[in-house]
């Protein structure tokens, strides 16, 4: 089964930075399997928008942290590659779904510290492994980090450590990939005004008073600041770029 469209799959693609990912691979021609949690009427508005545009789009649920489902979830991909995009392969895994909690080290919890790490650690390492024999030789898999790994602000010490623990991983996936010709690279991005986190960058002036102040253009990114670059690192033009960490954040804590 030959499907000759580039077909990218985007874990956590109803909102935020996951939807402005799947709608600018969208827009670079590239068709998308979006992942959504819960907001299974967002990920479908998701869909048809990206059908509108005249690509190929399906929705699928996924708990990103519930590492036991993932044979299950692989098995509905394979159906959805099948029926929707008449292939048996995808060309790019990005690996976007996550939620913020936001905690001071001494008050973090055991279950907050799980959930954490099931979602942003152990379920990305498990899902890229379990998508591998789907993942076409020459496609590419984009990690997503956080300016949080780089600089520390109180209150993300898990979640930050978790994305450190992605950044080392992108390297190893890369260096261990190299010969399927797949290349692995991780965006990081600043402080985002989304949802994410409860929405505090958005909502919060305080915070985003803070963010635009430690931000050398200015400001607090957008999703729309995001989507942009993962989308460039699934075209040809960045086919050259592997194991590398590119930080979005409009130069935050320069």
């Amino acid at each position: 089964m030959m499907n000759s469209n580039k077909i990218a799959l985007v874990t956590g693609g109803s909102r935020g930075l996951g939807k402005n990912m799947a709608l600018n691979l969208a827009k670079k021609g590239i068709d998308v399997i979006l992942t959504y949690n819960s907001k299974k009427d967002e990920a479908l508005a998701v869909v048809a928008e990206i059908e509108k545009a005249g690509r190929k789009a399906a929705a699928l649920q996924l708990n990103a942290g519930d590492i036991k489902s993932f044979d299950s979830f692989f098995n509905e991909v394979k159906t959805t590659l099948k029926d929707t995009f008449n292939t048996d392969h995808f060309d790019f895994l990005i690996n976007n779904a996550g939620i913020g909690i936001h905690s001071s080290f001494a008050e973090t919890t055991e279950e907050a510290f799980d959930q954490l790490l099931n979602i942003h650690f152990k379920g990305v390492f498990f899902l890229t492994q379990k998508a591998l024999p789907l993942i076409n030789d020459g496609g590419r898999i984009i990690n997503l980090s956080s300016g949080l790994a780089r600089f520390s602000y109180a209150g993300y010490s898990a979640y930050a450590a978790m994305k450190g623990g992605i950044e080392v991983l992108t390297r190893y996936l890369a260096k261990e990939l190299g010969a399927r010709g797949i290349a692995v690279n991780v965006v990081a991005p600043g402080a985002i005004e989304t949802d994410f986190g409860g929405g505090a960058v958005r909502d919060n002036s305080q915070v985003n008073q803070m963010v635009k102040d430690a931000t050398a253009l200015g400001r607090a990114g957008l999703p729309d600041d995001i989507g942009g670059v993962v989308a460039f690192l699934c075209t040809e033009d960045a086919k050259w770029i592997n194991g590398q960490r590119i930080e979005v954040s409009g130069g935050m804590n320069l």
